[in-house]
């Protein structure tokens, strides 16, 4: 039962990679880099932002197949809702990266 979900696991995280790999292809070489200190944190938060959003949502999958699987087992049950939240919790601040990067920037002043 173990390989099994191992496997399912390697199954899924690899289909979510080759998923992201036509969006890395489809982006254009910038022929200059940012204008200032502001725009290189805000490119790379939002770049993070993303990768981190994408990883949340297999884990989303991951936990669901958790929780389908259990077959009631309260240890298995426990363990899919915790995997659950902190998916959640990681899409939340994936998705939210940039936002705080602003607000930090802006503090700041520059």
């Amino acid at each position: 039962m173990a390989i099994i979900n191992k496997r399912l696991i390697c199954l899924v995280t690899f289909a979510g990679l080759f998923c992201f790999a036509s969006l890395a292809l489809s982006q254009s070489i910038p022929t200059s880099g940012p204008a200032s200190f502001k725009e290189l944190f805000q490119g790379l938060a939002t770049g993070i932002g993303e990768l981190v959003a994408g990883i949340g949502t297999i884990m989303l999958v991951v936990a669901g197949i958790l929780y389908v699987t259990s077959a009631g087992s309260t240890e298995q049950v426990g363990k899919a809702k915790k995997t659950l939240l902190w998916a959640i919790a990681g899409m939340a601040i994936g998705l939210a990266a940039s936002a705080i990067v602003s607000f930090v920037a802006n503090i700041a002043g520059s």
